[in-house]
């Protein structure tokens, strides 16, 4: 009997197949050499990352939704040890930290868990996910064959997996995790461990699989992974640079492939183009056989609080598919969209084929999959920079530069990585309430200690980190001299591993400096005034965010160095120490009433605390604070922190790394919502705004030569054998979406012809259809959603025998 189902209702089952397995008991998950079996049916997977504390538990529905829609199959997050045991024995799951309830929500959802536990996880996370408190546990030695770190390793893996088994969410229980890992990239830093290295691979490998979770386990970026537990890829280009499974019965995976890069303040963001992810994770699945790959990260989110690693913004990878609020980020998230759809339909000879190589020119090559059932997919690879026309099976094949083409059924193309025709979308801020009254805002500065205001007191520079223990960002370095001679100019100079230092003479700011992003230490030089007599010198040492990589954390070494001024060198001297700021200590960014608040004066000054109320913004818009008018400092919303800032750290074309700061709607109150900041430097308050994020323009740029959506495809099934034909009298189609809640309201561009350029920059061409806007309008003006083939049965035929394009640029209100 035929039976001819359109890929949509395809996957829809394929779901449903997912959900059922997921609902009816226990899912017994094994691997061999081509992918990881779940009840017994071989599986390629799509999996992305999104880190529950990184995003809220209101967020998290949505954004599981978002990336089931997308296509992943699999959500992947790391477990975050500071978080859930920022004191030794205390354990927090609550709020962003309830990891079971946002593992029961992907559940819910009838998508897969991929668990990180580590609990090493680097991820740009302050101290790499360790608790400060276990560096001063006497002899201990992270990350190698030291027996008081495994001890402790063991005991926080061991009470993850027992957190897990007790509600039920392993697989083997029929819970949603299919996969844990244990350690992360180890193989970067295993040399420095000499011959404490290679012991610990194997301790961690027994240690973990001796807690029988009945899923496997997996090692990443760890080439000779002991035992059952599985090597995987992290990278951007594992379709070239994996070396493979370390066994022929193990699966290839990719447990990280960068959809962008982290950002450090400083520098500029890294924007890694659609086509260039979407042709590496085919290539990786053609090639290397590849099974599962991981989208780091497909929601990166917001570092709330001082949760960052050093120098890294409180923005997380919002060049993600789905951007720090959740927004799809086009044309990212659709193109790999239609890659999953594309893969998916060619997944049946990808698992039951065998693999051919097929070279088809210099830079070109076809990778053959083809079952004894007859089914047939191909992978056509142009790894040159031109376009290149193949023969594969005697037929000729267009290729675009640096792109793979899916032929599902060995004959007709479905998908081109290089060829986007998902539209491209333009986030706007607009401001809802502006905070430009000075009446509106209060003030309290903060006091500069001297000597005589510590307790804390020792006769050499300490370092940082040990004193503060993560309490705070800051640390006061304070003495007090007897100067008598007669010239009151010197010069102090100060040798220092944190990262920003501010230093007070007399209570004066007499200079300030920072360091960079892997260059974190610097020297400070100022020329200061001094007093005949006792002079009081305080120098505050604040961090942003402690380290997360490398080998011997636990030595890391910060603060200051040396301090001299002129040539007598205070190294050995009486030091008052004080950790954290008065304010901070106080916690005035959630009780107000401890200090004194006065109205905003006109004169700023260094380390002043701001506040003022206000009320949340109507609708349901994610909204953000515009901080372009300050320095550096942190951010309270009703007492909870929503990150640093640091606005004035430029990047090399003198704009800051980070400007807008999001503020979950769920910290919002209906009304009179408490802001507080401290500003360390000398910004204003008053052109902060509290703006609403939205998707203000989208625009499509399609052409005769764009292939149809995957979505056309239909599976035809005869007899036992699978065909993936066309849907005919389908053209390559221009479709525009406006968020929820939101419609095309103008037709900013419209041309069919032959624009050049592209959705940023585009001018018409010589062939260009005069019908083009009113052909648009009438298509799309009013609706949220619109669909304009690219043909000439629509707009007419302005320039016969030249190939048309379409390219349409709209305003969403």
């Amino acid at each position: 009997m035929k039976m001819v189902w359109y890929i949509l209702c395809g996957f829809a089952l394929l779901f449903m197949n997912l959900e059922t397995s997921l609902a009816s008991g226990s899912n017994n998950v094994t691997y061999d050499g081509r992918s990881l079996i779940i009840d017994g049916q071989h599986k390629i997977l799509f999996s992305g990352s999104i880190h529950y504390p990184r995003s809220t538990p209101q967020m998290w529905p949505s954004l599981i939704a978002k990336a089931k829609e997308g296509g992943i199959d699999v959500i992947q997050t790391y477990v975050f040890w500071n978080l859930h045991e920022p004191q030794k024995g205390q354990f927090v799951f609550d709020g962003r930290r309830d990891i079971v309830a946002f593992i029961k929500e992907v559940h819910r959802q009838g998508l897969y868990v991929c668990l990180r536990i580590g609990p090493f996880i680097e991820s740009e996370w302050s101290y790499g996910g360790f608790p400060v408190w276990l560096r001063n546990i006497p002899g201990i030695v992270f990350r190698s064959d030291n027996e008081p770190y495994k001890a402790e390793m063991q005991r926080f893996t061991a009470k993850i997996v027992d957190l897990m088994k007790s509600n039920g969410l392993y697989a083997s229980q029929g819970g949603p995790i299919i996969l844990s890992q244990i350690e992360n990239e180890y193989q970067n830093v295993e040399p420095a461990f000499h011959e404490k290295g290679p012991p610990y691979v194997l301790w961690a490998a027994s240690m973990a699989e001796g807690l029988q979770t009945g899923v496997p386990w997996v090692m990443c970026k760890q080439n000779d992974a002991p035992g059952a537990v599985i090597n995987a890829c992290n990278g951007m280009k594992c379709g070239e640079t994996f070396a493979g499974p370390n066994a022929l019965n193990k699966p290839a995976i990719w447990t990280e492939d960068w959809t962008s890069q982290y950002l450090v303040y400083g520098e500029e963001p890294y924007l890694r183009r659609a086509e260039d992810i979407a042709f590496h994770v085919a290539l990786f699945i053609a090639k290397n056989k590849g099974s599962y790959v991981n989208y780091y990260m497909y929601h990166g989110g917001t570092n709330f609080g001082r949760t960052t690693s050093e120098f890294v913004t409180t923005s997380y990878y919002d060049e993600a598919p789905l951007d720090e609020y959740g927004i799809p980020k086009e044309p990212k998230w659709s193109h790999l969209k239609e890659l999953h759809a594309a893969v998916k339909l060619s997944i049946s000879p990808l698992l039951a084929g065998e693999q051919t190589v097929v070279n088809l020119g210099q830079f070109q090559t076809a990778y053959v999959y083809k079952a004894q059932a007859g089914e047939c997919a191909a992978f056509l690879v142009n790894n040159g920079s031109k376009d290149a026309t193949v023969q594969f099976q005697n037929s000729p094949y267009q290729l675009s530069p640096k792109s793979i083409s899916i032929l599902p059924d060995c004959k007709n193309v479905a998908f081109n990585t290089g060829k986007v025709g998902a539209q491209h979308a333009t986030r706007s801020w607009t401001p809802a309430q502006k905070f430009d009254s000075p009446q509106n805002w209060q003030e309290y500065k903060e006091a500069i200690p001297t000597y005589d205001d510590t307790s804390l007191r020792e006769n050499i520079i300490v370092d940082q980190m040990r004193t503060t223990n993560d309490r705070s960002d800051y640390l006061w370095y304070t003495f007090s001299f007897q100067h008598d001679s007669p010239n009151p100019e010197s010069t102090l100079i100060v040798q220092t591993r944190g990262h920003i230092l501010h230093s007070f003479v007399n209570g004066v700011l007499v200079g300030s400096g920072h360091g960079v992003h892997r260059n974190t230490g610097f020297s400070l030089e100022n020329k200061i005034t001094l007093n005949k007599g006792i002079n009081h010198v305080s120098l505050l040492s604040a961090m942003v965010g402690l380290p997360d990589s490398g080998a011997y954390l636990e030595r890391r070494d910060y603060g200051l160095q040396t301090v001299k001024i002129d040539d007598k060198d205070f190294g050995t001297y009486a030091w008052g120490y004080q950790v954290g700021l008065y304010g901070e200590n106080l916690q005035i960014h959630t009780d107000t009433s401890k200090v004194q608040w006065n109205r905003l004066s006109y004169s700023k000054q260094p380390l002043t605390w701001y506040k003022t109320l206000f009320d949340a913004p109507a609708g349901n818009d994610p909204v953000a604070l515009y901080l372009g008018s300050m320095g550096k400092g942190e951010v309270w919303i009703n007492g909870q922190s929503i990150g640093r800032y640091w606005v004035s750290f430029h990047t090399p074309k003198g704009t800051p790394s980070q400007t807008w700061y999001h503020v979950p709607r769920s910290f919002l109150n209906p009304t009179g919502n408490l802001l507080v900041l401290i500003e360390e430097e000398t910004g204003d308050p008053v052109k902060i705004s509290l703006d609403k994020v939205s998707v203000a323009k989208v625009c499509a740029l399609v052409s005769e030569t764009h292939l149809h959506p995957v979505s056309t495809w239909m599976y035809q099934k005869t007899g036992n054998q699978n065909n993936t034909t066309q849907n005919p009298g389908r053209r390559p189609t221009a479709k525009l979406r406006c968020p929820p809640n939101s419609y095309i309201s103008k037709i900013l561009y419209a041309s069919y012809g032959n624009p050049s350029g592209d959705c940023k920059t585009y001018v018409t061409g010589s062939c260009h259809s005069e019908d083009s806007t009113a052909v648009v309008q009438k298509a799309c003006l009013t609706k949220r959603r619109c669909s304009v083939s690219v043909s000439s049965e629509k707009f007419g035929d302005p320039c016969p025998r030249i190939s048309k394009t379409l390219l349409i640029d709209a305003q969403c209100a």
